[in-house]
Formats: C-alpha cells, structure tokens, sequence
C-alpha cells in the first residue's frame, strides 16, 4: 500500500510540476510576438503568442489609393497569417512540455 501511495504522490507532484510550466509557457507566449505582412509590407500585423491581436498598420500609400476591397484582403491575409505564425510559435513553445502526450491543438 506504501509503494501506490509513493507512486501517486510522485504522479501529482509531477503533474503539479508541468503545470507550473505551462503556465510559465503561456505567460512567456503573452510577452512574445510575431509580425506578419500583407501587399509587399503594405499592411503589417503584430500578434501576440496567444493569438491577440496588438497592433495593425496600413501604409500611407494604401490609403491614398482608396481601393476599399484591397484594403480588406490585404488586412484579412496579414491576420490570418499572423495567426497562423503565432499557432506556430505555441505549439514550438509548448510541444516539449508535452511530449509523450497527446494534447489537441499542439502538432509535432
């Protein structure tokens, strides 16, 4: 009975441990970013690790240009790769933290 309760004392403290660094990973990913551009620079969009959007430019030249449906695609194609770069960031940051388990949304 001695040795099962040792094994599971040993099982929590290790699951206590990669919880502590999860939430340090995901603390870390807040603080990191990724840029991603559309239109050759034209529209640039900086995303956080968790996938927050923290800022959007538009190039002066884009606007003087007027075009509206341009700007759309261009802001919709910066976004979603910037979303795509910053999945990509949690799942490099995060793929350690799960290996031998398997964890919906983190590829390896």
């Amino acid at each position: 009975m001695t040795k099962r309760k040792n094994m599971g004392n040993d099982m929590l403290g290790q699951i206590q441990q990669l919880q502590a660094q999860l939430q340090q990973a995901q603390t870390d990913l807040a603080e990191e970013s990724i840029e991603a551009s559309a239109g050759g620079g034209a529209v640039k969009v900086k995303m956080s690790g968790t996938q927050e959007c923290l800022a959007i430019e538009i190039s002066a030249d884009l606007v003087q240009d007027g075009d509206l449906a341009m700007w759309q695609d261009l802001v919709m194609l910066a976004v979603n790769q910037a979303i795509r770069d910053s999945q990509l960031l949690a799942a490099r940051r995060l793929s350690p933290l799960s290996s031998g388990m398997s964890v919906p949304g983190i590829e390896r």
